[in-house]
């Protein structure tokens, strides 16, 4: 491969500050307010024009869609998130579940109000490119931008990014899930002009389960058996409908999936109908394929809809989500790598930031938390090896193949958010390194802001 060498340059430093998150998502939107809160300065640093990643940026409006009357959920600021879009009028009942789903578009204001509110110094518009290491150690930064190259100094970084960019370029070891085995990434996207009321009656009549998902490719699941009769807004057979008559070719037999919310207006929202297999999200070329091909297959499952969904036949395309959703690409080998067998068997931690319900969704399992059962998430797990003043929260953290179907979830991301930048500012506060906290600490400060440890 051909290559070229860079001149040395000077870069400016444009911002000193305690805590820096880098992305802007549920897991490092939960870490500022939380490192603000916990009252040290903090700086969000996001590479798009709004704060809420998967839940802006890709569309995924189900923040909390696994809850059911008897989940021990979470709490603290995953669910703030929900109830303060309640509150300002950016979301609507979800179908199957006692949550809600949020407006992603609202949301993006909701999302600046908190932040705003917190005192967090918002960074817009600047995409990380490379960490400022001293020894073993991160000291900051350095950013691209419209305004070119600078330089962000943090005394803690919380790695947010969702692949874990900043713990791989510092040298921290990680692990990515080979490509052929990765979960499928989506291309989300919502309708307008839906005649809600003969939409609703055609679900009615014809109620679909999660037994439905099973059988087709992307969708082939296995459950514990209890969800198995429960309600799922699915839609799969107005594509079977259109693979027979030849209006989507034989290759798109695994468009199906899900829909979020129908509105008064007719909007048809948070359609995850669309899955691009063999997708590295860390990979730009792979990401330009599957935005690009994303988006035509969304465009023959709007006209199926059309012709073979009774409610959809004026309604046409609103909008696609800013950017493709990943589910799945490097994890950090963490102070403690989590297991199957602690989501799936209640673990319990010393170390516990947080709780989120035995739900697993992914690699072909689906868990809901309908019985109460739930797990700790380790602080340990957020911690990443041979690289001091970071951590790492959202679904990066360390674990295997079933519990990364488990943390991979936004509300636990949110979990882990919250503990990262509430870890971060006790570690500033003391002095305290990040692999040595006073855990009693950060679980003391963790209460107050009403997070649930046990």
């Amino acid at each position: 491969m051909k290559h070229v060498t860079e001149p040395s340059r000077r870069v400016d430093v444009v911002r000193e500050t305690d805590v820096l998150v880098v992305g802007g998502g549920p897991g490092g939107l939960a870490a500022a307010l939380a490192s603000a809160r916990a009252g040290v300065e903090t700086t969000l640093l996001e590479r798009y024009g709004c704060f809420g990643g998967n839940m802006t940026q890709v569309g995924v409006e189900g923040l909390a869609w696994y809850r059911h009357p008897a989940t021990i959920d979470s709490e603290g600021i995953g669910p703030e998130f929900e109830q303060r879009a309640i509150a300002m009028g950016a979301a609507l009942p979800e179908p199957q579940s006692t949550s809600h789903a949020l407006d992603a578009e609202l949301f993006k204001h909701v999302a600046d109000v908190l932040v705003q509110e917190a005192g967090i110094h918002p960074m817009l518009h600047r995409l990380c490119v490379a960490p400022i290491m001293e020894g073993g150690e991160i000291r900051g930064v350095i950013v691209e931008s419209k305004a070119g190259r600078e330089a962000i100094l943090a005394r803690r970084v919380i790695d947010a990014t969702g692949d874990a960019d900043i713990a791989a370029r510092c040298g921290a070891p990680v692990h990515k899930t080979p490509r052929e085995d990765m979960m499928a990434t989506s291309v989300m996207f919502s309708m307008s002009g839906v005649n809600k009321a003969r939409f609703i009656a055609q679900v009615k009549a014809d109620p679909q389960t999660y037994a439905d998902w099973a059988g087709n490719g992307e969708w082939d699941i296995e459950t514990d058996g209890k969800e198995d009769a429960m309600f799922s807004p699915f839609l799969r057979k107005p594509f079977k409908k259109a693979l027979e008559t030849g209006l989507l070719p034989a290759n798109l037999s695994t468009i199906a999936g899900t829909w979020g919310t129908v509105s008064d207006q007719g909007d048809l929202t948070y359609l995850n109908l669309v899955h691009i297999a063999n997708c590295d999200g860390t990979d730009p070329d792979d990401l330009t394929r599957g935005e690009m091909e994303g988006r035509w297959q969304a465009m023959m499952a709007v006209e199926a809809l059309k012709r073979f969904m009774p409610g959809c036949e004026d309604a046409k395309l609103r909008n696609f989500g800013m950017t493709l959703g990943v589910r799945d690409t490097r994890k950090i080998d963490a102070a403690y790598n989590m297991t199957e067998t602690d989501v799936r068997q209640q673990g319990r931690f010393d170390d516990s930031i947080g709780i989120f319900p035995e739900f697993i969704d992914g690699y072909g399992l689906l868990i809901l938390p309908t019985t109460g059962r739930y797990f700790h998430v380790p602080y340990r797990a957020m911690l990443p090896r041979q690289v001091g003043n970071l951590l790492v929260a959202g679904r990066a953290i360390g674990g295997d193949r079933i519990s990364h179907a488990a943390v991979r979830n936004m509300m636990c991301c949110a979990v882990a958010g919250q503990g990262a930048g509430t870890a971060a500012a006790i570690s500033i506060k003391t002095g305290q390194p990040l692999d040595r906290l006073d855990m009693g600490m950060v679980q003391a400060e963790l209460r107050r802001q009403g997070a649930r440890i046990h």
